[in-house]
């Protein structure tokens, strides 16, 4: 069983949802505001948080921008579908997957299993080593980013894509290739949300090594990791 978040401000979604996950043994916790969801969040992390983008006191953006200060609790964004920039902003911001509405809650649950197995929260964790590439260090079991010796927050999917790329130093990875680490096989995503996610976590270990490099581009095929 699963904790799960909902923030949406339509009762006929948060009661169809939570029947839903409820169904499939899911304990949920339903919010009709930003602000109150945001708060819920923070004091009470769950295995995963449904936001809607659209939402009065305070938008579903804001509230997934808030959150990733300090937390890296998975983030599936509700969008309505001829809302492109909702998707990739709220990609930018770090969330691990979207939905567009209106959508089917056979969707919803395939989509929340996989956002629960690629976190490993939905099921029992299996041990694996500390991953050390020059100043990175990689910890599946403790979802842990050190650079240097310096903790980096990363989300579920920024950290996926990570260890792909770091298992082999020097070696191309194709954006299909990342997609195949970071990604459900039933889930698809396009060129640039893979970059987007890439542009995301080299802002965040130059904020602690603004010489940080370790991650190149090789325009037109993908990236690798360069290991100092």
């Amino acid at each position: 069983m699963a904790k799960i978040t909902l923030v949406d401000d339509d009762e006929n979604i948060v009661t169809s949802v939570s029947l839903a996950l409820e169904s499939h043994g899911h304990a949920v916790k339903a919010y009709y505001d930003g602000a109150s969801g945001l708060a819920a969040l923070e004091n009470d992390p769950p295995d995963v948080a449904i936001l809607d983008v659209k939402m009065p006191r305070m938008d579903g953006m804001e509230v997934l921008r808030r959150l990733r200060r300090t937390q890296d609790t998975p983030v599936i964004i509700l969008t309505s579908k001829d809302e492109e920039i909702d998707e990739i902003l709220g990609f930018n911001l770090g969330a691990d997957d979207y939905i567009h509405k209106p959508f089917s809650q056979r969707l919803l649950i395939e989509r929340v299993k996989a956002v629960l197995r690629r976190s490993g929260r939905g099921e029992a964790e299996v041990a694996a080593r500390a991953l050390k590439r020059g100043k990175l260090t990689l910890d599946p079991a403790r979802h842990e980013s050190l650079w240097d010796g310096k903790p980096v927050k990363l989300t579920v999917t920024e950290f996926l894509l990570l260890q792909s790329l770091a298992q082999r130093p020097g070696f191309v990875k194709s954006r299909d290739n990342l997609m195949d680490a970071a990604y459900d096989d039933q889930v698809y995503v396009d060129d640039r949300t893979i970059d987007s996610h890439i542009k995301r976590m080299r802002k965040k270990f130059r904020e602690v090594d603004p010489e940080f490099d370790a991650i190149e581009t090789l325009y037109g095929v993908g990236y690798r990791y360069r290991e100092s």
